[in-house]
């Protein structure tokens, strides 16, 4: 219970912190950061929505094994995408790492009702934060942009939300 507890007042304060990255333009905050099946991820904060932990999913028949189902988040009906499994990673899921699990939902300027499935928040990052770049391939879909390095030698790779969201991939679930 305690740990439910923590994750809610991390859930609090990073909320605030994106809306306050927002709302005063903080130049050093650019990116929202988070770990998905292993990996780490950049989401651009204007890309980003609210932040949910998790709470279950009506799962949806016939469509792809990464679109977990809908959750009502504020009254809103969004799509929960498995982020790992739609870029291809097989992750099983077990209700205990799902408890700890947050839903990102996309910015309502992206005109898309989904949220991503991730494993842990990691705060937010600016340019600052990472020692070198190196672009995306030539033939990477869209939404994949630069992969960073920070000061230990992780990798970081940037998620282009609003061109995930336009990806014929990414739009057409029925299996």
């Amino acid at each position: 219970m305690a740990n439910r507890e923590a994750l809610r007042q991390l859930h609090a304060r990073l909320a605030a912190r994106l809306q306050q990255a927002r709302s005063e333009g903080v130049a050093s905050a650019r990116w929202l950061a988070v770990e998905a099946g292993g990996r780490r991820y950049l989401m651009p904060l204007a890309h980003a929505g609210e932040i949910f932990p998790w709470s279950g999913v009506l799962r949806v028949p016939y469509t792809r094994p990464w679109l977990l189902g809908v959750a009502n988040l504020r009254g809103t009906l969004a799509a929960v995408v498995d982020f790992p499994g739609l870029l291809g990673q097989d992750v099983a899921r077990t209700e205990m790492s799902l408890a700890d699990a947050s839903l990102l939902a996309f910015n309502p300027a992206l005109e898309v009702h989904a949220a991503l499935l991730v494993d842990r928040l990691l705060g937010l990052r600016g340019a600052q934060d990472f020692t070198g770049m190196q672009d995306a391939a030539a033939d990477a879909p869209a939404y994949l942009g630069a992969t960073y390095v920070d000061e230990a030698g992780d990798d970081w790779r940037e998620i282009d939300l609003r061109h995930l969201a336009q990806d014929p991939g990414f739009l057409h679930i029925r299996a």
